[in-house]
């Protein structure tokens, strides 16, 4: 039986996996850090590791040795790099594709599997969810037909950085619909949600919408900063 490995290490691509396993043919084995996927590259030789979601460089010898594929939320070469989700958004993209890529040592460079559209309607949370079932998808696809990925062409246009946590300050110019793009694009577990500092307070949104009226609605947590002298 095939050999396949998951790795990941958010809630949204585990439970995607979990919810959709019955349907993925082969042996797999679902690893969370890069300690276990050295540990199960060490026992068994995949056909493919398929990265829906990872916060880790992967090593070079990993990537010679196995099909290592990724998956990037901009129609690549455009957009390669960083928080791709936040800097559409805030680029002012509704749609954008999701690519999935054999990874090399150049970020985000490598040879192109398959693109497939996708939305960027909702919350953070909401879009990786659909990000999740779509790699599902796109991954489903390359076990089945095992395509020889393209190598990525045109102009690279314009390259990402990652986002700091001091740009999720909530903005003080521009439109309503500019606000609640800031609250929703940062709106996901593992990320610096958009907020405000108020005295001793940092007033933190999420849960954002736009009402039938035109105004934005979203939820607020107050956060103490700092002790008061005495207190």
């Amino acid at each position: 039986m095939t050999r396949y490995i998951y790795a990941t290490n958010r809630s949204w691509t585990l439970d995607a996996f979990a919810r959709r396993r019955g349907e993925l043919e082969g042996d797999w084995l679902v690893v969370t850090s890069p300690e276990d996927l050295k540990a199960a590259l060490v026992v068994s030789t995949p056909r493919y590791v398929f990265f829906p979601h990872w916060s880790h460089i992967v090593p070079k010898s990993v990537l010679d040795s196995v099909e290592c594929v990724c998956f990037h939320m901009t129609d690549v070469p455009y957009g390669r790099g960083g928080s791709p989700l936040q800097n559409l958004i805030e680029r002012g993209h509704t749609e954008t594709r999701l690519t999935a890529l054999r990874m090399s040592e150049e970020l985000d460079a490598g040879p192109v599997y398959l693109k497939v559209p996708m939305s960027l309607d909702g919350s953070a949370t909401e879009i990786f969810e659909r990000m999740a079932d779509l790699a599902i998808d796109l991954m489903t696809q390359i076990m089945r037909d095992e395509p020889q990925p393209v190598p990525q062409a045109g102009p690279v246009g314009e390259t990402f950085t990652r986002r700091t946590a001091e740009q999720s300050v909530l903005p003080s110019k521009g439109s309503l619909e500019t606000i609640n793009d800031h609250i929703r694009m940062l709106d996901a577990e593992g990320y610096p949600h958009a907020f405000l500092e108020h005295g001793d307070f940092r007033l933190v949104f999420r849960d954002s919408n736009i009402c039938d009226d035109g105004t934005v609605q979203a939820q607020v947590r107050f956060v103490r900063q700092r002790q008061e002298n005495g207190s």
